[in-house]
């Protein structure tokens, strides 16, 4: 917020709007020394956000893009001409918060607001999230959430506001069933609403036929003659608040354009390389049992078996002697086995590994990732091999080509697995050389003492360490973490 000197009664008005009347000592000090503590997983407190308002506080960026929302919104109140408001940033950086604190406010004043996504996996479980709650028990929120689709045919600005969350999602042209749009998607989105937003991060586009950009999106709105309010998120929160670990991954992967280097560590995340799936499996479960969130995925390199055998679904990823299956594809899995939309929320997704169509979007404490074949190091560096996948979007194996875009989508994807994890990841790979590679970059995952079970030796993950200052976004102490993902079919 800007106050110029002929402003000076609103700027008065707006800091004795946020402050408390008197002095408090005690709360100063409080502030001050308070750590920081694990955040909430998002879908814990989608819900209560979008009726209350009372558990996410936005930060810095994300309150200017915040602000340059509901600026657009007053000024479509006064006949003033439209912009397209666009937020980037990476996994964790707070585009869903901004998303649900803007639904809450604008559903409070009454404005016709809806969210959009290219993900079923997201909304459905952010709408079970919404139904499950006793204040809505006849789905009110329900007609808040929709697919970037669903605005083929409405008229141009129907709506006050409309999110587009995850915009790198966005499809050249919408299609359902047998009616295809008659104008590319972005316009139909830009159109449909008096204030167009989109929340995206280009490094997260895994499909050949997903479209959205930052210069896309700017690119339609000047089409149009619009203007673009454009914020890029910094901060990253999502992994213990480590941007220097996203760093990593983004040089680990090549995106960053130089060769990977050594992790250095950092006292508010935990990264360590797997010895075999086994004891990858071994730590995270240990985890998993005692009340945290914590998952395994895996680069999309084994076939894919959709109907169960009997009341179980079949173990596709194998990896010498040790075996899981993906996780379940529909709605209607065996019992006892979540649905592919909720792989990442229900606790039961522990036993069904996950890849990118379902982890996207999603978080959970602690990360276990799978390098498949589709992604080797040779001569220093990690390289993409499109024919190992058995992602029909990334290779084509009847005609035995490549998609469009192969190899970055294959490190996007894995971009995005790699950066699930608030607390902590582990990484194993199925390739000999590349799991040397990696054995001189990470860490090996520590095994400390068994327990005193009889025979057994149990496996039990690092102790996070005493909470650090550096890298932390907000500068204060940064302690560690907890999250929860989703799955592939369906996607819109």
């Amino acid at each position: 917020m800007v106050f110029t000197r002929d402003r000076v009664g609103q700027l008065q008005e707006y800091l004795a709007g946020r402050f408390a009347p008197w002095r408090d000592a005690a709360a100063a000090r409080r502030l001050l020394q308070a750590p920081v503590r694990p955040s909430r997983q998002l879908l814990a407190v989608t819900a209560e956000e979008v009726e209350n308002r009372r558990h996410l506080v936005l930060l810095d960026e994300q309150r200017a893009a915040y602000e340059l929302v509901m600026r657009g919104v007053r000024w479509a109140d006064q006949g003033r001409r439209k912009r397209v408001v666009l937020v980037s940033g990476g996994p964790g950086s707070g585009k869903s918060a901004i998303a649900l604190t803007l639904m809450a406010s604008l559903a409070r004043e009454r404005r016709s607001v809806a969210h959009a996504t290219g993900s079923r996996a997201f909304r459905k479980t952010v709408q079970r999230y919404a139904r499950s709650r006793p204040f809505d028990p006849q789905q009110r929120t329900a007609p808040m959430f929709h697919y970037f689709m669903d605005f083929m045919n409405e008229p141009p600005d129907s709506l006050d506001v409309l999110i587009c969350d995850e915009a790198h999602r966005i499809r050249n042209r919408s299609t359902r069933g047998d009616r295809r749009g008659s104008k590319p998607q972005v316009q139909e989105l830009i159109e449909v609403a008096k204030v167009p937003v989109f929340l995206l991060d280009d490094d997260q586009v895994v499909r050949p036929n997903e479209v959205g950009s930052v210069a896309m999106i700017r690119s339609a709105a000047e089409r149009l003659d619009l203007e673009v309010d454009f914020v890029h998120l910094g901060a990253q929160f999502r992994c213990g608040g480590s941007p220097r670990y996203e760093r990593w991954v983004l040089h680990l992967l090549g995106l960053a354009g130089t060769r990977p280097y050594a992790w250095a560590g950092d006292e508010s995340f935990r990264l360590a390389l797997a010895d075999s799936p086994q004891q990858m499996e071994a730590l995270l479960r240990w985890a998993h049992d005692g009340g945290g969130s914590a998952r395994i995925s895996a680069g999309f390199c084994w076939p894919w078996t959709e109907q169960p055998r009997g009341r179980q679904l079949v173990p596709d990823v194998r990896i010498g002697s040790w075996s899981k299956p993906w996780n379940a594809a529909g709605d209607h899995p065996p019992r006892g086995i979540p649905a592919g939309s909720y792989w990442a929320t229900e606790r039961s997704g522990f036993e069904q590994v996950g890849c990118i169509y379902t982890a996207q979007g999603f978080e959970y404490d602690w990360s276990g990732v799978i390098l498949g074949r589709d992604l080797v190091a040779r001569n220093g560096k990690l390289v993409c091999q499109p024919a190992e996948s058995h992602d029909s979007a990334i290779f084509d194996r009847r005609r035995q080509l490549p998609g469009q875009n192969a190899e970055r989508l294959i490190r996007n994807a894995y971009k995005v697995l790699l950066t699930r994890g608030m607390q902590g990841t582990m990484i194993y790979s199925v390739d000999p050389e590349t799991q040397d590679f990696l054995a001189g970059l990470v860490p090996p995952a520590r095994v400390p003492r068994a327990f005193e079970a009889p025979g057994v030796a149990r496996i039990v993950p690092p102790t996070p360490a005493r909470p650090s200052t550096q890298d932390h976004p907000s500068g204060q102490e940064a302690g560690p973490v907890r999250p929860d993902p989703v799955r592939p079919h369906g996607d819109q």
